[in-house]
């Protein structure tokens, strides 16, 4: 049996793996499963969980999700338990198919920074629309993301870690964080990237828990500067995208 779903992402609960995003940058958004997160050494995360084997059945199940895009907004934002690379080829040729008939031109996807150096490729095989690449990079603050979240982005420069991504996820809210790290997150964020996405830290079934003084001073004195900042969204609980 394929595992169900945990995610830590909402704004309108519509169903767990459909949902429109009707604040800020309007889109549809779609969550899919794939083959499971090649990585699966992040210590925050049980997303992971949301995989199956057998890419018939993650074929069956992502095209009776994908049937209820509209194009409404032109814009689709596919996400899965892990990188785009692990979703099987008939879901992928799907993806293009249900744009190209809804006239969607925005396409987000996510991927792994290991994956970094397919998504040149995957921008071609795309060619047709404006693809957005979203690395889920949690901090620029390399001692926590790296011996702490072990998020296996071994690269110190903004620059550089940017390169082949257009968007970014960071996390929030865990002990070691300060309002002067959160915030030079999201300056650096926005200096590199064209949009971030803010990820309040949730409990799950993982070893890091939420730190709720972090997160008091991030709603306090942070959240108020950036909430209605067009290219920041955030997610103060697990399912504010309508998903999961």
């Amino acid at each position: 049996m394929c595992p169900a779903a945990s995610l830590r992402g909402a704004f309108f609960i519509l169903m767990d793996r459909y949902s429109k995003i009707t604040e800020k940058r309007k889109r549809e958004i779609v969550l899919l499963r794939g083959s499971g997160c090649i990585y699966k050494k992040c210590t925050f995360c049980d997303y992971h969980t949301d995989k199956c084997p057998d890419e018939n059945k993650n074929y069956a199940l992502n095209s009776s999700v994908l049937k209820n895009v509209t194009g409404e907004f032109g814009e689709l934002e596919v996400i899965n338990s892990g990188s785009v690379f692990e979703l099987d080829p008939k879901t992928l040729n799907l993806i293009k198919k249900i744009c190209r008939e809804k006239e969607i031109r925005t396409v987000h996807f996510e991927s792994h920074y290991l994956y970094r150096e397919k998504i040149p490729a995957l921008r071609k095989d795309f060619g047709d629309f404006n693809l957005k690449m979203k690395l889920g990079l949690e901090t620029f603050d390399y001692d926590l993301r790296e011996n702490v979240l072990k998020k296996g982005i071994i690269e110190k420069d903004a620059k550089i870690i940017s390169s082949c991504f257009d968007e970014a996820n960071f996390l929030f809210g865990i002990k070691g964080q300060s309002i002067a790290s959160m915030k030079q997150d999201i300056e650096l964020g926005l200096q590199n990237f064209e949009r971030i996405c803010i990820n309040i830290m949730c409990s799950n079934s993982t070893g890091i828990p939420p730190d709720r003084e972090v997160i008091s001073a991030f709603m306090e004195t942070i959240y108020p500067i950036y909430k209605d900042n067009n290219r920041t969204d955030i997610l103060i609980h697990n399912t504010d995208f309508g998903v999961g």
